[in-house]
């Protein structure tokens, strides 16, 4: 999500360097209302990189200012005040005067005891549509709508399109410059338009919900804006069987997030959570969402990658992970959207239905048929180690162990990992040696 720093000391708390209230609150916006207040403030430009920089001043000011004078009552809506009143600058300015009429409402100074926020509509999915317009660039689309919608920083967004960060911001500032030269309209298309762009809607959706679970789940608690989203897709597209399959995924996922970590803040693999820990009212739900895509007869990869959650959920209730069912769901999915996530997984279950060996074997022929990506690919590496170390390959298994700790962000995984290499570098107990 959008970083911020406490580069002032004055918002850490007394004597402890941690964060302060003030930073605390500028934080919490950052993260739950970055993309709401974007979209508010791009209504009326259709200028994201505008909108952007003036968001990213108020919070700038809020940093230097709430640690003296005190966290306002209603953080959100002084930060779009703020935010407005420098945007209503930036239009009055010499260089747009030359070139814009004024406008008497969009120049009328913001008072933020005029604010309510949450009574202004959210309009997040116009600005997702606007960016899934066909002047954009396909390819950029949905790394655009994670960016300005969903708030992740382009270094977030590169590394999940497996792209340097400066690739990927040079790509976003052109596709925000595109959207403001072509003068794409802020709104919801018509229907044929809005079937249309909804593919790289759902994309986005999908990208969040990875990015926040790939994260670990210290870095915003499930069920997050993803869940929120594919939610108001389902509302305006109840018909698309893509968009219920997607907030079954998400909300599969989510049921399953007070079990990822234990109380060592180690994660936990899904063949190992405690099932009473699932939450089943989410489970419940995205069945209901499932049934109802199954009933459209339209098969396609949200809803397949479902099905696999909602088959390992299964666990929960008759105890038996049914992995040849899982097996043949992960061949149809590797068919239909193949992806080097996909073969990965496809190899994993392989391993648990024909043995470590076929699945390793389909593991390596993977990564090299990938190339340079697929060895930099961490799921990958994660995979390899586990299948090593179930074969007895000890040395291999830990130096595999290694390379995947040194891709793995999430602090939860990286101990998971860590431990898994202690475990294998410990040499064989002796038959007579008693257990501890």
């Amino acid at each position: 999500m959008v970083a911020l720093t406490p580069g002032d000391e004055r918002a850490a708390g007394p004597g402890q360097g941690e964060p302060g209230p003030a930073f605390r609150s500028a934080d919490s916006a950052a993260r739950d209302s970055y993309g709401r207040l974007l979209a508010l403030l791009a209504a009326s430009s259709r200028d994201l990189a505008a909108a952007q920089d003036v968001l990213a001043d108020a919070f700038e000011r809020a940093l230097r200012t709430w640690p003296s004078q005190g966290v306002p009552d209603n953080p959100d809506a002084w930060l779009l005040a703020v935010a407005r009143n420098r945007l209503r600058d930036e239009w009055k300015s010499a260089r747009a005067v030359r070139t814009v009429p004024l406008d008497v409402g969009q120049d009328a100074p913001v008072q933020i005891d005029d604010l309510d926020v949450d009574a202004i509509p959210d309009r997040r999915l116009e600005l997702m549509l606007m960016c899934a317009h066909p002047a954009i660039e396909p390819a950029v689309r949905t790394p655009l709508m994670l960016n300005t919608v969903l708030g992740f920083t382009a270094e977030q967004v590169g590394r999940a399109f497996s792209m340097p960060p400066s690739t990927m911001a040079t790509r976003l500032v052109r596709a925000k410059k595109r959207i403001r030269a072509a003068g794409i309209p802020f709104r919801i298309p018509d229907r044929a338009d809005l079937l249309a762009r909804m593919a790289s809607v759902l994309e986005a959706v999908y990208g969040a919900y990875v990015i926040d679970w790939t994260s670990g789940p210290q870095a915003r608690p499930l069920p997050s804006e993803a869940l929120h989203l594919a939610e108001v897709l389902t509302t305006l597209v109840p018909e698309d069987p893509e968009a219920r399959g997607l907030i079954a995924l998400i909300e599969l996922s989510a049921a399953r997030a007070p079990a990822r970590v234990d109380v060592d803040g180690r994660f936990v693999p899904l063949a190992e959570q405690d099932p009473s820990l699932w939450n089943p009212r989410l489970i419940s739900r995205a069945h209901e969402h499932l049934r109802a895509a199954h009933a459209r007869g339209q098969l396609g990869r949200f809803q397949l990658e479902a099905a696999i959650q909602a088959m390992h959920c299964a666990r929960g209730v008759c105890g038996t992970t049914y992995w040849q069912t899982l097996l043949t769901l992960h061949r149809i999915l590797h068919t239909v959207e193949p992806s080097l996530g996909s073969g990965v997984a496809l190899a994993a279950v392989t391993a648990e239905v024909d043995g470590p060996t076929a699945g390793l074997a389909a593991l390596d022929a993977l990564v090299a048929e990938a190339g340079p990506h697929g060895h930099r690919f961490q799921p990958a590496k994660a995979t390899r180690a586990h299948l090593l170390d179930r074969l007895g390959r000890k040395e291999e298994a830990v130096a595999a162990y290694e390379n995947a700790i040194s891709l793995t962000h999430d602090t939860a995984e990286r101990r998971y990992l860590e431990h898994c290499r202690d475990r294998a570098s410990q040499p064989p107990r002796r038959p007579d040696t008693p257990r501890t």
